[in-house]
């Protein structure tokens, strides 16, 4: 049996056996989801299926080790984003790691006690700077309208990190259907959708009496949108937030202040 009251990913990166058998037994018992990794190499696998909350990273491994997968980890600029605590028993690397990009640093042996507070310390600090909780953000619901197979799997993984629901469409006649059906908190439309375009699509979504009241947030990279203006076109009635770009960090950031 768990603890009720949490509902965070952990990613346990550990090769000693008994240590992550009894390790991630007692963060299930407190709540986490834990998922465990033998290896840098096995850890960066999952990474791109999973987001996790937080990261618990040894250093002694065989393969390219703890060091080799945070700087491979640290090079990704959207898993980067996930704080990761060291746990080694070389504590005189401490002084090493408090050079790099990590959230906290645990010397190895310790007791659960100190582990679980580590973890709560470095994600409360996180849930301070996101500025929403999980429980927070999966109140809100995204229509995501996208067709390019890239950009949409990067942003469900921000969507899944941040705690989001979500729904994605590749045609602007399957958005407008799901607009009415789902009544979304939010609505994204790329530029160019096949079907139609933007400027009717804003528009019509913004038109019906159930869906007239979610923001809509219009995202346009090829710079078509900002042509047009000059000959006098204005943002589609009901576009609440409209970027030249479909940078994740920019679209979560709209999505935030939609949701404030």
């Amino acid at each position: 049996m768990k603890r009720s009251g949490r509902s965070e990913t952990l990613l346990l990166i550990d090769d000693n056996r008994h240590l992550v058998i009894t390790l991630s037994d007692y963060l299930r018992y407190e709540g986490f989801d834990v998922v465990c990794a033998s290896s840098g190499e096995e850890a960066i696998n999952i990474l791109k299926e999973l987001t996790p909350d937080l990261i618990i990273l040894d250093i002694s491994m065989p393969g390219i080790g703890g060091v080799g997968f945070l700087n491979k980890f640290q090079k990704d600029p959207i898993s980067s984003t996930c704080p990761v605590i060291v746990f080694t028993a070389r504590a005189a690397m401490e002084a090493f790691f408090g050079t790099l990009n990590v959230a906290g640093f645990l010397a190895k042996p310790c007791s659960e006690i100190d582990i679980l507070n580590k973890i709560t310390s470095v994600l409360g600090t996180q849930s301070k700077h996101n500025g929403t909780t999980k429980v927070e953000a999966a109140k809100i619901s995204i229509l995501l309208g996208e067709n390019d197979v890239d950009v949409s799997s990067r942003l469900i993984r921000e969507f899944k990190k941040t705690g989001y629901t979500y729904k994605v469409v590749t045609t602007s006649a399957e958005l407008i259907e799901q607009a009415a059906l789902m009544k979304p908190s939010i609505v994204m439309i790329k530029d160019i959708l096949p079907g139609m375009n933007w400027r009717m699509v804003a528009p019509l979504v913004h038109a019906m009496p159930s869906t007239h009241n979610i923001p809509i947030i219009l995202y346009d990279e090829t710079g078509s949108f900002d042509q047009e203006m000059r000959y006098g076109r204005q943002i589609p009635e009901g576009v609440t937030h409209y970027l030249t770009t479909s940078n994740s960090e920019a679209l979560l950031k709209a999505i935030r202040q939609c949701a404030s």
